[in-house]
């Protein structure tokens, strides 16, 4: 009964994050464009599910569980629009992850152009390759408004020049 028991639960918390932390820092990278910021959406999630870590049943819902924390948590920050912290400079070590800065910018600059709930569809979608069944269940919406969502985020990003039909 023990070892059934054991199949049922989660991973440890420190063994998911170490696991799941660089692409977890990635997509909130790629949610709010800083990556100072993304390294606070992480731990601010975390937080909150290592809180609740011990009452996820099933092990295979941990990362829509977490995913879905961080992006209600990254809306949360948007609608306060109340940043605590003001960077000062670059910091001279690299964060993880890091990815060319030609590269980055143009990735940022994408999403930046995109409403938020576009933006958090695109990134589960494309970067963090989710289905739009699970895309939907990170987020909490349908699969009708995930792929509509999916649809108006890429038509903006062709009609502004950063994306070409051939890169869908």
């Amino acid at each position: 009964m023990l070892d059934d028991e054991a199949t049922h639960r989660p991973p440890a918390f420190e063994e998911y994050v170490a696991a799941r932390g660089p692409a977890l820092w990635r997509s909130a990278w790629l949610l709010t464009g800083d990556r100072h910021r993304a390294e606070d959406l992480v731990q601010t999630a975390l937080l909150k599910c290592w809180r609740r870590w011990d009452r996820i049943a099933d092990p295979q819902a941990v990362d829509a569980y977490v995913r879905r924390t961080m992006v209600t948590t990254y809306t949360d920050w948007w609608r306060r629009r109340w940043n605590g912290e003001v960077p000062t400079g670059e910091l001279p070590e690299p964060a993880a992850g890091e990815v060319d800065p030609g590269v980055r910018q143009d990735v940022v600059a994408a999403l930046a152009r995109l409403p938020r709930g576009q933006r958090a569809v695109v990134v589960l979608r494309y970067f963090d390759d989710l289905t739009e069944a699970q895309t939907a269940a990170a987020l909490g919406i349908g699969i009708g408004t995930v792929k509509s969502q999916t649809s108006r985020a890429l038509r903006t990003l062709r009609e502004s020049g950063l994306l070409e039909e051939s890169d869908d």
